[in-house]
């Protein structure tokens, strides 16, 4: 039944990681950078992953952002770095009007590192981009 629903292609909607200053200085937020909101935003988190040759999981945390601007960003949830060497998926689905948008982002083991932090327009700030 769920192969019959049609997922349109997500456009213009990404997720980065950031570092500011601070206590807790790593951030996860979602960036909309199309030119209308999207509503009923929910974001499941998790990690996975192997150390030292045995697996590891973090727990699944879900987030519901009710609606996230034009061309803005809203926070998902601080990080941990003791989770860097895990994938850190960040699963987000959204409505625009009556479509459901749908899509997977996984920052792979120690992608989320000082040396890969870049400029970032749309948060002023720097971080590690989504691609």
């Amino acid at each position: 039944m769920i192969n019959d629903i049609e997922f349109p292609e997500v456009k213009n909607v990404t997720v980065a990681i950031t570092k500011e200053d601070g206590e807790n200085p790593w951030k996860v937020y979602l960036i909309n950078k199309n030119q209308f909101p999207i509503e009923n935003t929910l974001v499941s988190s998790k990690g996975y992953g192997e150390k030292e040759g045995e697996k590891q999981k973090t727990s699944v945390l879900r987030h519901f952002l009710e609606t996230v601007p034009p061309n803005s960003s809203a926070l998902i949830e601080p990080i941990d770095p003791a989770v860097f060497h895990l994938n850190n998926e960040y699963w987000v689905s959204y409505y625009i009007g009556r479509e459901i948008y749908d899509k997977r982002f996984v920052f792979v083991p120690d992608t989320i590192h000082e040396d890969n932090l870049t400029f970032i327009k749309e948060l002023d700030m720097e971080g590690v981009l989504h691609s």
